[in-house]
Formats: structure tokens, C-alpha cells, sequence
């Protein structure tokens, strides 16, 4: 049988136009639907937290699906860097997404503020700078990245997008934070006072809790799942790395020809 030769890599640049546009698209999702939970049920601030955690539950599943297979859609510094740690990313890529990711989310606010008939940018004044929140943000970070790689190390990465957007949409309600997690997001939430906004001199302490519930979870993956392989972390959130023997059966399997001859590789087998 041929061998099949080894996938040449996605270009950087799609991968950082995947970023920002999932970043953007995220950013949209929560502050718009933050905007809309206010229209909808104004002054019912539980009712406008389940609103703005569901729709940011399933609009999260759904951009992971959606630009996942070309960047991985981690749409979060932490989840890149943390990746680098384990070798499924390098660390200059890893460094390419930041700003990527940073402007997609400063951009999916500015639009979510324009689609509601709002002022473009409007720096929110809700101060969240808290002990509670501080500690709120180094658990979700936490627990966020340890789904993550949870599910890759035990081959189960096409489950991620749903686990994580289960996971964030749990953690709106058991953290006094709702639950950011993400250096990006955070930042672009500065530009939008609105329901899911926050002050800009809040920033710093959620951007701190956030590294410090990366490192810890580096910390705590290495000592539960100490054979994560650089594949297995490569492929986290979403398989995109598959041979071109694997894709041709997959594209075989939807336009409903029989697959390739020969036996593929479990790709989604533990190490």
C-alpha cells in the first residue's frame, strides 16, 4: 500500500484570520447577547445572566466548529500558550495568535455595540476587581484549560467543543465573576458598557487570575495526564491536523462514496 505523505501544515495567516474572525465572532456573541439580555428582561438580572450564558454556551460551540478544522479555535491566549507548553503549538505561532485574537474580540464588541444601535466604543465603567472575582477567574481559567486537555490526552477532542461551551456556560453561574477566562475577551469587554462589560482598571486583576489559573493547570496536567504527546495537544478543542489519507475518507463518508481503500489510523485514539 502507498504511504501517505504527511499533511503540509495550514499557512499562518489563515490560521490568524481564523483566530480573529472566531475571536470576533465570540466577542459578538457575549456582548451582544449581554445588550439583548437587557432589552429582553430589563431589571431580572438572573434572567439576563441565563440569557447572555446561553447564547454564549452554544454561539462558543458553534465557532469552535466553524473555525476549528483551520486554527484549532482556541480564540484565548491561555489556551495557545498553554498548548505551547505541551508542544502541539509553537511558541512564536502561539505568540502570532495573541494579537489576533486580541483584535478580533476588541473588534466582535465595537460590532455587537453597532448591531444594538449603541455608541461604537463605550468604556464600560462596571468595576469587578475583587478577592472573589480574582479567585472566581483562577478556577475557571483552571478548569477551562483542563477540559481541554483532559479530552485531547484521552482522544475524545471532537467532543471539546461541546464540553467547553457546556463548561463556560456552568461557569457564568458557580463563579461571582460569569466566568472570562480569557485574556482576550476580557480586553474587548473594556470597549462595551453594557451588561457583559467591565472597567478597564478591572482589567489587570482578571488578566492576572487568568495566567495564574494557565500555570496552574499546566501544573495539574502534567501530574494527571503525564504522556500528553505533542499530537494529542496539537489537537485540542479540534482535530485539524489529520492526514490526507483521513480527510479523503471523511470527505468520501459525506458525499456518500465508499472510503479509501486500506486502514487508516484511529486519529482519535489515546496515546
Amino acid at each position: 500500500m502507498t504511504r501517505t505523505p504527511p499533511p503540509e501544515p495550514v499557512a499562518l495567516w489563515r490560521r490568524l484570520a481564523a483566530e480573529f474572525l472566531g475571536s470576533g465572532f465570540l466577542a459578538a456573541i457575549v456582548v451582544g447577547s449581554g445588550i439583548a439580555a437587557q432589552h429582553l428582561s430589563p431589571g431580572a438580572t438572573g434572567l439576563e445572566l441565563l440569557e447572555n450564558a446561553a447564547a454564549t454556551a452554544a454561539g462558543l460551540f458553534a465557532i469552535i466548529l466553524m473555525f476549528g478544522p483551520v486554527s484549532g479555535g482556541h480564540f484565548n491566549p491561555v489556551v495557545s500558550f498553554v498548548d505551547a507548553a505541551f508542544g502541539g503549538l509553537s511558541w512564536r505561532d502561539a505568540a502570532a495568535y495573541l494579537p489576533a485574537q486580541v483584535a478580533g474580540c476588541i473588534g466582535g464588541a465595537v460590532a455587537a455595540n453597532l448591531m444594538f444601535a449603541q455608541a461604537a466604543v463605550s468604556i464600560s465603567a462596571k468595576h469587578r476587581a475583587t478577592p472573589a472575582h480574582f479567585l472566581s477567574e483562577v478556577i475557571a481559567t483552571l478548569g477551562l484549560i483542563l477540559v481541554i486537555f483532559a479530552l485531547a490526552r484521552s482522544g475524545r477532542s471532537r467532543s471539546a467543543p461541546a464540553a467547553v461551551g457546556a463548561y463556560i456556560g456552568a461557569a457564568y453561574f458557580f463563579t461571582s465573576s460569569t466566568s472570562f477566562a480569557n485574556p482576550a475577551i476580557t480586553i474587548g469587554r473594556m470597549f462595551s458598557d453594557t451588561f457583559a462589560g467591565i472597567a478597564p482598571s478591572s482589567v489587570p486583576s482578571f488578566i492576572a487570575a487568568q495566567i495564574i489559573g494557565g500555570a496552574l493547570a499546566v501544573l495539574v496536567i502534567r501530574a494527571l495526564y503525564p504522556r500528553l504527546t505533542p499530537e494529542q495537544a496539537s489537537d485540542i478543542l479540534f482535530p485539524h491536523h489529520a492526514s490526507q489519507a483521513g480527510a479523503a475518507q471523511d470527505r468520501a463518508v459525506y458525499d456518500g462514496a465508499p472510503a479509501p481503500s486500506g486502514r487508516l489510523p484511529d486519529r482519535d485514539a489515546p496515546h
